[in-house]
């Protein structure tokens, strides 16, 4: 027996996939040999692979002629069967030593960086258009850091232990949830759909996991990984379908015990509102942890740098097709800078190539479904149609072939534009011209436009102005930076998250996120019990 510590990890290495460079053929020889073969996804319940014979197509976005395989979709019935799953295998995993959960999630960190890599990258390319550096900083690098830095914290909240007194030994038991942790995962990043499973199954519980329809390809292959770092059965349960068919019967079951998810603000808050419905039924009030939309502001102060702000905007707002809750979709941007801004980021973003991502000459591939793009394209036709848009760059798009947007810039009139509100999630950046000698008004704007608070950026040279805009911008956003764009976020460097209409805020990538998940129990042991009920204070002298 011992004291088990777990280093301090340090973040994966970004591989660049260079030319010539033994990383690109590998990957790339992975990305053909995927392509040209397709899966069958089961769902996964306890130890049997279930095969419903109710079939989804996967297919590639930026070739949705392109069968990448199928998916079987789960029903009410199947639901039920997987939480039966997960409360057997609670019994025992609920009780296994802590050390022997980090083993597992250790290994498949290191599977991930090693065997897995490809595997996952490729996945996450072909299933969800990123491209090979998009793909590479989500399904690797992001997974093994989450994988890696939940571990470690889990090891620093299990240490912390309260004081004891004299004749007593007080402890802290970091208990799993009585009951199952539903956890629901988006298509846009690998990593979250990795994340929210593991997290709660880290602490000890037991998961029903509901991926999104459309990245089922690389959920599929992140089971597969778990599976071979040696992860018991039932422990996470892969149920896919509609949210009617999984989500309803998944949140009203007596035995929900948390809720993980990440997804849009409207299938949230109504979730939370059954969750509420239902809250007589369960055996324990639910963990309800949630990141939901965004509507992400570029701030640019009179002080700031054109050119690097101009990159920072084509990056926050055109990386992985705008498809980021993080991604920046709304800027202001001062008068004295506006045409050097301008002429910068359009001479740059007519430039942009865009296409099938194992092209890796693209910096962009085409949005996730037919759904999103038919939503993105209504914001375009929007902006084509209003008196107060101006269309600066873009403004098309194709589905012959694939689900093709091209990075689009429009400029607005009026700050409170509906362009400038609401969520668009797609490569759409939305700017203000403000005149410079208004700042602090802009701020004002900035602040309230949007009932979004996820990301922020803020650019100035001038210190005093940053200081002002972090203090007056301080509830705008849960992750903000300051001269840099509003998206990247690294595990174990900036926890992430945001408030108001953007989720509760409980930061992925850092203890607060694991602290959810598990139920404390103070254990007191007195060693030396009184043996008389009288006080030294009832004696008469």
């Amino acid at each position: 027996m011992g004291i088990y510590n777990i280093a301090q990890p340090t973040n994966e290495p970004v591989r660049d996939y260079a030319p010539l460079s033994t990383h690109r053929a590998s990957l790339k020889a992975a990305l053909e040999k995927m392509a040209a073969e397709e899966v069958d996804v089961p769902l996964f319940i306890g130890d049997q692979e279930v095969r419903t014979g109710k079939l989804g197509e996967i297919t590639m976005p930026h070739n949705h002629s392109h069968k990448l395989g199928v998916y079987h979709k789960a029903s009410a019935e199947h639901v039920q069967q997987a939480i039966a799953a997960a409360m057997k295998a609670s019994r025992d995993w609920a009780h296994t030593p802590w050390e022997d959960r980090a083993a597992i999630f250790l290994k498949a960190a290191e599977l991930s960086a090693g065997s897995y890599r490809n595997t996952l990258n490729g996945a996450t390319m072909l299933g969800q258009s990123k491209t090979a550096y998009q793909a590479e900083i989500d399904s690797a690098c992001e997974l093994i850091d989450f994988l890696r830095f939940n571990v470690y914290f889990m090891e620093q909240i299990y240490r912390e232990q309260p004081i004891s007194g004299p004749g007593v030994w007080n402890r802290s038991d970091y208990r799993p949830l009585e009951g199952y942790v539903f956890a629901v995962t988006p298509f846009n990043f690998t990593a979250i759909a990795g994340n929210l499973p593991t997290a709660p199954a880290m602490m000890g519980n037991v998961v029903l996991w509901k991926p999104a329809s459309s990245a089922l390809y690389s959920a599929y292959f992140i089971m597969r990984l778990l599976q071979t770092a040696g992860l018991p059965p039932g422990v996470i349960n892969l149920v896919a379908g509609s949210g009617g068919e999984v989500g309803d019967p998944a949140v009203a079951d007596s035995n929900l015990a948390g809720l993980h998810f990440t997804g849009s603000t409207e299938v949230f808050q109504d979730m939370w509102s059954n969750i509420g419905i239902n809250i007589k039924r369960y055996r324990t009030y639910p963990r309800i942890v949630g990141e939901t939309g965004g509507k992400d502001f570029v701030l640019a102060h009179p002080s700031a740098d054109p050119h690097p702000l101009a990159t920072a905007l084509i990056r926050g707002a055109f990386e992985y097709q705008g498809q980021k809750c993080s991604a920046a979709s709304r800027a202001y941007i001062p008068s004295n800078l506006w045409p050097e801004v301008k002429a910068a980021l359009l001479s740059e973003v007519d430039h942009i190539k865009m296409g099938d991502v194992r092209d890796f000459r693209n910096f962009m591939g085409a949005v996730i479904d037919k759904n999103a793009f038919r939503r993105i394209s209504g914001y375009i036709k929007h902006a084509q149609d209003s008196d107060e848009a101006t269309i600066l760059a873009g403004g098309t798009f194709d589905d012959r072939e694939g689900w093709f947007i091209r990075p689009t810039v429009v400029e607005v009139d009026n700050p409170y534009e509906k362009l400038m509100e609401e969520e668009i999630f797609g490569p759409v950046l939305t700017l203000y011209v403000y005149e410079e000698t208004k700042f602090d008004e802009i701020l004002d704007v900035c602040e309230s436009t949007s009932p979004y608070a996820l990301t922020g950026a803020l650019w100035a040279q001038d210190r005093a102005v940053i200081s002002q805009a972090t203090r007056r911008l301080r509830n705008a956003a849960g992750n903000f930076y300051i001269n840099d764009k509003p998206t990247g976020a690294v595990v174990g460097q900036q926890p992430f998250g945001g408030a108001r209409g953007s989720g509760t805020n409980d930061k992925a990538g850092s203890a607060l996120n694991l602290l959810r998940w598990i139920s404390a129990r103070s254990i007191k042991e007195t060693f030396e019990p009184p043996s008389d009920y009288r006080y030294p204070f009832m004696e008469e002298s």
